[in-house]
């Protein structure tokens, strides 16, 4: 690893000196005023999420830009805090073995009001489309059958699409010649989501009544959902609004 790293070292002096050595058109590389931006995300780290992005200067305080997130499959980030937050004990049973994954993609373009573009504090409006999976191994539900109590569990999965836009405020200091820190402050968005949990059983009419009962009864925030029970399982359809904050603090790399 060391190795590599005088390497890499070596090959960037190298590359400095040339481009140095190059005609005045060059200069602007070797004072870090390359048109393009490239970004992680430091705070998404904490959340087990990968997030990058890509911007490219498009006028002299206007710059284009994508990001793509990616957040592998797991438990929910602070499920703890989850407790307080949700009232129904019932509810958070299910909800403490839900695993879930999401990615989105965020196309942007921003507009800087500091000395140049990539610089000072700036607006945002911008689009996600996410699509988020959902596994609940082990949904349970009671049921009566034969004058005895007896409980079941079946398997969920499923997932939730949603299409926002929104404006996000930020600002933005250079520190160095091609180190810069991004602070996303706020960025509000709002928008409609779709998307289904279904599990696959052989179920009693019973079984049926009860497990029905058991999903009307689950507290989704945001969106409205539909039940469909049948003899050979059950499905949850998920359909409305949609709204999330952006928010995060980046190291981006000018090229």
């Amino acid at each position: 690893m060391k190795r590599n790293f005088t390497k890499l070292l070596f090959i960037t002096a190298l590359a400095v000196l040339s481009v140095k050595a190059n005609a005045q058109t060059d200069s602007v590389k070797v004072k870090g005023m390359g048109k393009n931006l490239i970004k992680v995300s430091l705070t998404s780290l904490a959340l087990n999420t990968y997030s990058f992005s890509y911007e490219r200067k498009i006028g002299r305080k206007i710059s284009l830009g994508i990001g793509y997130r990616v957040m592998p499959e797991g438990e929910l980030p602070f499920k703890s805090n989850l407790e307080s937050i949700i009232d129904d004990p019932e509810t958070f049973k299910h909800v403490d073995g839900f695993r879930t994954g999401n990615t989105a993609i965020t196309p942007e373009i921003k507009f800087y009001f500091g000395k140049g573009v990539f610089r000072g504090f700036y607006i945002a409006p911008f689009a996600r489309f996410a699509k988020y999976t959902a596994k609940l191994p082990s949904f349970e539900y009671e049921f009566e059958e034969g004058g005895m109590s007896q409980t079941e569990q079946i398997p969920l999965n499923g997932e939730l699409k949603t299409t926002t836009g929104g404006l996000l405020f930020g600002a933005q200091w250079k520190l160095s010649k091609l180190i810069y820190l991004d602070w996303s402050i706020l960025g509000p968005q709002y928008g409609s989501s779709k998307g289904f949990l279904k599990g696959t059983k052989t179920l009693s009419e019973d079984e049926q009544e009860a497990l029905r009962e058991e999903l009307e009864d689950l507290e989704i925030p945001l969106v409205d959902s539909e039940v469909t029970v049948d003899a050979s399982g059950a499905r949850v359809d998920f359909d409305g609004p949609w709204a999330g904050i952006r928010a995060s603090i980046g190291l981006a790399f000018r090229f």
